[in-house]
């Protein structure tokens, strides 16, 4: 290569470099900046918060507004609700989603294309929302904690994933199982979990944050039966009923010397609340993603191929 040409050739890269840094600097901020500034605002005092100009740090740094959401009766048995039905979730649709994926991976499985159709299908097509209330309703599930997690059993997008990383497996590995005597299960079980983990670590992540940020599904199925609300859909009646009466005073529950630990007017806006709830139903799932980071872009990346 000429001097000429490798000069044009550094250039180039330079220039790359540089706008490809500041592109993502740019996507970064973009990224990271809404929760730096729900996190000034959780902490600010909540009429001052009216006022605007909360950015990246509080004006006037409270904890009252988080003072309010732990003030609620009802949020610690519905925080143990929520850990409780995420758990069951991910644990029952990891394992019987990754059981019926490799059961459709099998090329000896004649009824393979079609349970594949039937499930993708699913994904297109819909009953709606009254037919799966009657459904749901038929079946005795209603005001039940069944109905958190029989409905997830089974997920197609997840079963199409799983099926996909299955794949890559080696035929080699499950036919010497097979010869030294080894069943259906115990193949599954032994040798295909152990070797699709940053897959389930990917599925369960994204099941996981699914459960542990629904709520409607509480207001449907089991609004009749405080014993069984969910940490949402606490914290969403709470500030439902706080953007209906605006600007209001502390709860019945909160006396005069935690108001004055909290260093408020002792008032909360809606702005201030939602930030708060925001940031108190994050941090859960924002402890958990260090733990499975590892595995999850190389999971996602595998199951996304197609042979």
């Amino acid at each position: 290569m000429s001097e000429k040409n490798r000069k044009k050739v550094d250039i180039e890269n330079i220039v790359f470099t540089t706008l490809n840094t500041i592109y993502l600097i740019f996507l970064c901020v973009v990224m990271v900046y809404p929760m730096v500034n729900t996190l000034a605002v959780s902490f600010n005092d909540p009429l001052d918060t009216v006022r605007g100009g909360i950015y990246i740090w509080p004006r006037k740094f409270t904890l009252y507004n988080y003072y309010v959401v732990f003030n609620m009766d009802s949020i610690y048995k519905a925080f143990y609700i929520s850990v409780t039905k995420t758990i069951v979730i991910v644990i029952t649709n990891l394992f019987f989603t990754s059981m019926l994926a490799y059961t459709i991976s099998r090329k000896e499985y004649i009824f393979r294309r079609f349970i594949t159709v039937v499930f993708v299908l699913t994904m297109y097509f819909n009953a709606g929302l009254i037919p799966n209330y009657l459904l749901i309703k038929n079946l005795g599930m209603i005001n039940t904690f069944r109905v958190y997690w029989i409905p997830h059993i089974v997920s197609a997008f997840n079963l199409i994933v799983m099926r996909t990383y299955i794949r890559t497996i080696p035929e080699s590995l499950i036919e010497s199982a097979k010869i030294d005597g080894a069943r259906e299960f115990r193949i599954y079980w032994q040798i295909v979990l152990p070797l699709i983990i940053p897959c389930l670590a990917t599925i369960a992540l994204f099941v996981a944050v699914g459960s542990w940020n629904s709520w409607f599904d509480t207001f449907l199925y089991n609004s009749g039966k405080q014993e069984l609300s969910t940490l949402q859909y606490e914290l969403q009646k709470l500030l439902a009923s706080t953007m209906t009466a605006g600007t209001r005073g502390a709860p019945a529950g909160v006396t005069e010397a935690g108001r004055a630990g909290t260093g408020s007017s002792n008032v909360t806006t809606p702005q201030s609340l939602r930030a708060a709830i925001t940031i108190f139903t994050a941090v859960p799932i924002l402890l958990v993603y260090p733990f499975l980071q590892r595995y999850f872009i190389h999971g996602l990346a595998i199951g996304s191929v197609k042979e």
